[in-house]
């Protein structure tokens, strides 16, 4: 297994989230696109819900509370995708559906 060491500590800065992808802009002035479909609650979130997110501590995580998602930088930069199982995103979008 590969450890990912990190000389700086990667915080960021901006985050934009579209109907499909996830970007955010790093202190170092790098920027990070990612597939929104690697993270299911924000795929499946709405617009507004999406623009609602906080930058945790300082920048090294983003959290959208209104769909319970959160997102470390590092993870982001590992190529991490959600690891939440499909057995819990179904019963979260069971949930948002009132079912």
């Amino acid at each position: 297994m590969t450890t990912l060491t990190l000389e700086i500590e990667p915080v960021a800065i901006d985050v934009i989230v579209t109907d499909t992808k996830l970007v955010v802009d790093l202190e170092d002035g790098r920027s990070l696109t990612i597939p929104l479909e690697w993270y299911p609650r924000l795929l499946n979130g709405t617009a507004e819900e999406r623009q609602m997110y906080e930058l945790l501590g300082d920048g090294y995580a983003i959290a959208w509370p209104a769909l319970d998602e959160h997102i470390g930088i590092e993870g982001l930069l590992a190529g991490r995708r959600s690891s939440e199982s499909q057995k819990s995103l179904e019963k979260w979008l069971k949930v948002r559906r009132g079912e």
